[in-house]
């Protein structure tokens, strides 16, 4: 399962909340969820020098791989809850290229994923008043340094890409409190 969203939707909040109060739920995040990954992420979210977008996609595809191997792959017998994942993948690399297809890309995550998608995928919707807000004065990534507008646009190709491959997904509200947050996505993992 990825719980999928910009930055501020509160993902990263609910990935927490599970990793602490439910039993056989394994908790990782892309990028970053292997030790590969945690350099790739460095790479990614803090170089200082803008990297071509091959360049990007091809690293984000690289911690998509071992991620899968090393993580998904072993624990396919539990829950695994991954703080992002392919969708955002693609959502991303559509806002920054738009010469570049649906079906290409979905195309290189089926292979870097060796064919398996996930069952289920929780996409955590926000605006711009919200960004806005928890974004504050924090010092921002490589990504949130690209503007409000433009993570909306991904959030949108986020929805995109998940009706066109018919994957199970719970929208969420990223405006509602915690709690009520985590219970939706509680029924809507064990249903």
């Amino acid at each position: 399962m990825i719980f999928e969203g910009v930055d501020t939707s509160g993902k990263s909040t609910q990935v927490e909340l599970f990793s602490q109060r439910e039993q056989n739920v394994v908790v990782t995040k892309e990028p970053g969820g292997t030790h590969l990954g945690v350099k790739l992420r460095e790479i990614l979210l803090q170089s200082e020098e803008k990297l071509s977008f091959t360049a990007e996609l091809l690293l984000f595809l690289a911690d998509r791989a071992e991620h899968f191997e090393k993580v998904v792959k072993p624990n396919q017998q539990k829950i695994i809850i991954s703080d992002r994942g392919f969708i955002s993948g693609i959502a991303y690399a559509l806002a920054n290229n738009s010469h570049i297809s649906l079906d290409f890309l979905i195309s290189l995550n089926r292979f870097a994923l060796g064919e398996h998608l996930p069952q289920k995928v929780v996409l955590f919707k926000t605006d711009y008043e919200l960004i806005t807000t928890r974004l504050g004065n924090k010092q921002r990534d490589t990504i949130e340094q690209r503007g409000i507008e433009y993570l909306l646009r991904v959030q949108s190709l986020m929805e995109d890409v998940l009706k066109s491959l018919h994957i199970d997904y719970l929208a969420i509200d990223a405006n509602h409190k915690i709690e009520d947050i985590y219970k939706q996505i509680q029924e809507y993992i064990y249903r």
